[in-house]
This record gives C-alpha cells, structure tokens and sequence, in this order.
C-alpha cells in the first residue's frame, strides 16, 4: 500500500471509529491489543463510503488548518536531531492533526516538541478517543506516556467539577513526571491536574481535591485511601488508565486495583500500557473483557 493510501485510511480509521462511537455510545467493545512495534492490533469497522469521508475530514479538519496559521505564534523547544530507533520512527503517516484533536490540545503537543506521532500514539490514540479499552505493549521512551495523556485529555469537560481521567502509576517518581506531561500538553486548556502519592500527609489532599480536579494521577494505594474515606469522588470518572501495568497488577498491588475498580463507573474506559506482559496482566485483560476475546488477541500478547 502507498504512503499517501496509508495515511488516507488510518485518517479516515480515526474518523470512522470517533463517529460510530458518539453515535451509539452504549455499544459494547472488547479489549483492543495494540503491540508495538509488532503491527498487530485488531478491530472491526463496517465499511463506509470512502467520498464521503474524503469530503467530510477537511471540512472537520478546519479548525486546525495549516491555512489559519495558528501555529506561527508557538514556541517549540529545538529541534532533537539525535539519532532515533525503528521503535519511534516506523510510523505509518499519520499526523496529529488528523487525529480531530482539540485545537488547544495540538498546541500543548506541539510546544512540547512532538512532531509526529509515535508509533505506539498512532496505534492508539484512534483507538482511544474511540472510548474502547486498549491493552499496548511499548517499550520505555517511545512516547508511551502521551499515547495516554492525549486521549485523556482531549476527553475532558473542562466546565464539569469532577475527577474525569485517573492515571496510576507504581512509583512517586513516574507520578510527578505524567503529571508534569499531563501540565505540558493540557497547558493551553485549563485543565487542572493533581498528583498524589503516599508519603505525605493528607491534610493537604484534602484542600485540593474541594477545588477542581479533572485529571487525578497517583500511586494506587493513596489513591484508594482517598476514593474510601470518600475524599476523592470517582463514580464520574470514565478514564481509568494503568501505566507500566506489569507491576500495577503484581500482587503487591492487584487487590488494591481491584477495589479501586469498584469506585469507577461500570462505563469506563480501561487502558493498561507497559513494556512487558506476564500472565498476570493477560488474565487481567480477560476479566475487562465485555466480550470473549479472540484467539488472535490473546497470541498478542
């Protein structure tokens, strides 16, 4: 297939999948596997006119326009010339403007320095904003963390007081770094972020979370101690979102995930990324399923 084909179709992939979606919103879906940088991730679409997309994605695509010159006035860090791996540079052409991101969202990526899509946003960021659950394997500085903040993000009602994207994460350190992430490239938006870790006192979490918070990232312990003594509200929250999910779902950790899961609105949204699945995340990836997953699905991982 041709470069400009392949872009034409992950474009008009992304579109169809965001559309059918908004339109039949209690639609059940299965876990979506996304392996990188194996192209093995699975889905079904019901095919479409493809004019009538090709007449319908630039007039979607307006809004962010090369033609409207909205990103002269930003400030992008230099450019990093530095040798890159097959990892992060076997895309398929697929830009971020054909994602139908939010215009301030494209400009928070943009002055982070993201260029084009990684291979493991390309694979799932379409997919997300398609509110399906996603199970990816990446490795380790190939864009993982913004494969998730992205779609998390784009997804946020910045009018509504409530937690709407939980993000967990193992460790205090990988905490503050997808908070600042999520600060980096929510920066134009208004969307107030919180981190959280054990550690610390709770007095001040407390003071936080009577203000607005849309994205609530943290270990999974405190988080639970939050959501149970009823400080953190999370029964509006359609994001949930399991970051180097291999150890998230180790034992040290997996009763505490389940019961946080108990917290979280039978609609939400699942997405788990590492970069290594043993068995425990694939049994784990059987039990989200609202549907039986296919041999196919199960031999990706």
């Amino acid at each position: 297939m041709a470069l400009a084909d392949k872009q034409l179709f992950f474009r008009l992939f992304s579109f169809a999948t965001c559309l059918y979606y908004q339109a039949h919103p209690s639609t059940p879906t299965s876990l979506l596997s996304i392996n990188v940088p194996i192209n093995a991730f699975f889905f079904h679409c019901t095919t479409v006119s493809i004019s009538y997309f090709q007449s319908q994605i630039p007039h979607l695509s307006s809004c962010t326009s090369p033609s409207d010159n909205w990103r002269s006035g930003l400030r992008p860090p230099p450019r990093d010339d530095r040798p890159q791996t097959e990892d992060v540079k076997a895309t398929k052409g697929l830009e971020f403007e054909d994602m139908f991101l939010r215009r301030e969202l494209l400009m928070g990526i943009f002055e982070a320095g993201f260029e084009k899509p990684s291979p493991i946003q390309e694979e799932a960021i379409p997919i997300a904003l398609s509110k399906r659950d996603i199970l990816a394997r990446a490795k380790n500085g190939t864009g993982k963390t913004a494969a998730f903040v992205i779609p998390a993000l784009q997804q946020i009602d910045i009018n509504k007081n409530k937690i709407q994207a939980l993000l967990l994460v193992p460790t205090r350190e990988l905490a503050l770094q997808t908070s600042q992430v999520c600060k980096t490239l929510g920066k134009h938006m208004s969307i107030q972020v919180m981190v959280t870790t054990g550690g610390t006192t709770l007095k001040d979490d407390i003071l936080r979370l009577s203000e607005m918070v849309h994205v609530l990232v943290g270990t999974p312990g405190r988080i639970l101690d939050l959501a149970g003594k009823s400080i953190a509200d999370l029964s509006e929250c359609p994001v949930f979102v399991m970051d180097e999910a291999d150890k998230l779902l180790s034992p040290e950790f997996s009763p505490v995930m389940e019961q946080l899961l108990s917290y979280l609105p039978k609609t939400r949204q699942v997405m788990l990324f590492s970069a290594t699945f043993p068995l425990i995340v694939k049994d784990f990836k059987v039990c989200l399923s609202s549907a039986p997953p296919s041999p196919n699905q199960l031999n990706a991982l």
